[in-house]
């Protein structure tokens, strides 16, 4: 029997050198599940179209889940980074169906034996982001200033290891302490809700912009699955019907 009803997971960028290949690989071993939904964004063709070198280990990842999706239903959701997979909305590939969004609906268990219906519609997020829908080449730009802040970021690191010093994030840092940065994130999970909202959802599951969350926005439930390039970080529902964020 599997340990979760859902595994909800985004953001990989498999294609960079930053993506955590090998890692998911081991989570998924660890996290066996009756549906496991890729939000968007699980290769980056941005990063290929620029050069970025397809390695053995992210081979590796595309082969677990195509055997995974034997057992297990498994929905890709096109991201900006995967765009490429706009023309086979609807399609399968193996056992993998891949989708624009998708609705999850259950019945949660909630104190004293009672249980309660829960929606929540899953989208990647980059629609309610006005430099990917609107400009989308400045979004492109944006994506190699980050290359450019996990290159940094990677150099740093390295440093920090040969000083026995633990991990430490430069392009987190820069998120949370950047107040435009903050401003955004907060209009961009308001907006995300209000998408669930018109979708008839008690609550939203986005990835897109590498900040795993789990908070009540009035009375909604924000949930974003966050990344495999920093955070290594996941939604799981459980069999009882409890979200929790994974990190």
């Amino acid at each position: 029997m599997s340990t979760y009803k859902a595994i909800i997971v985004s953001d990989l960028h498999l294609g960079t050198k930053d993506s955590k290949a090998e890692e998911f690989i081991e989570f998924l071993e660890k996290h066996p599940t009756e549906l496991l939904i890729l939000n968007g964004d699980i290769i980056d063709g941005w990063a290929l179209n620029r050069g970025a070198k397809w390695k053995k280990k992210h081979t590796k990842v595309i082969s677990k889940l195509l055997k995974l999706s034997n057992k297990t239903q498994i929905i890709w959701i096109r991201g900006n980074h995967d765009e490429f997979l706009q023309e086979f909305i609807g399609s399968h590939f193996g056992g993998i169906e891949v989708r624009e969004d998708y609705k999850i609906q259950y019945l949660e268990h909630i104190e004293y034996d009672n249980w309660k219906e829960r929606c929540y519609y899953i989208f990647h997020g980059d629609i309610i982001d006005v430099f990917i829908t609107k400009y989308n080449w400045l979004s492109k730009l944006g994506s190699i200033g980050y290359d450019l802040a996990l290159w940094a970021n990677r150099q740093y690191n390295k440093y920090r290891k040969w000083r026995k010093l633990p991990y430490q994030s430069i392009s987190q840092k820069i998120k949370t302490s950047v107040k435009t940065a903050v401003s955004y994130v907060n209009d961009f999970e308001v907006t995300a809700l209000k998408m669930a909202e018109k979708q008839g959802c008690d609550g939203v599951i986005c990835g897109h912009i590498h900040q795993p969350e789990d908070r009540m926005i009035d009375g909604k439930r924000y949930l974003n699955s966050g990344d495999w390039v920093e955070n290594m970080s996941a939604i799981l529902i459980d069999r009882q019907g409890h979200i929790s964020l994974y990190k």
